[in-house]
């Protein structure tokens, strides 16, 4: 399986209802780091996964509703319970539309599987990882 990986970074704000959160129930920033990762059994006829500068793009955009926002009360997820783990899927759904509309360029039908990862810190990561 080959694969190629990108990264962005989004700054969000946002609070957790639920006990279970202890003090991310108030209102916190978080800044992740963003990894996508696509994956494909062969290479193309360009010899790539996926074109880069495309996928880097594609992750900008998928990012765009969630950077600089206040989760609580953006658009795009209010009234959303936005752990780590549901926001890898959010970006994960933005990104496999972006792949299957054409979006990454050309010889980007032959990506078959996407794993997206939110760092949070330096000691906590989550992700979704699911075909295509």
């Amino acid at each position: 399986m080959y694969a190629v990986e990108v990264r962005d970074h989004i700054m969000i704000a946002h609070s957790l209802k639920g006990e279970v959160f202890g003090p991310a129930q108030a209102m916190h920033g978080a800044t992740y780091v963003v990894d996508v990762a696509f994956f494909r059994p062969e290479l193309g006829p360009d010899r790539i996964v996926v074109d880069i500068g495309r996928a880097h793009e594609a992750l900008k955009a998928a990012l765009a509703p969630l950077a600089y926002a206040n989760l609580d009360e953006a658009e795009a997820t209010k009234g959303e319970l936005t752990t780590t783990e549901w926001l890898c899927r959010f970006v994960f759904d933005r990104m496999a539309a972006m792949a299957k509309s054409g979006a990454l360029g050309p010889g980007s039908e032959g990506v078959t599987r996407l794993r997206v990862t939110l760092n949070e810190s330096h000691v906590a990561r989550a992700w979704f990882e699911g075909d295509l």
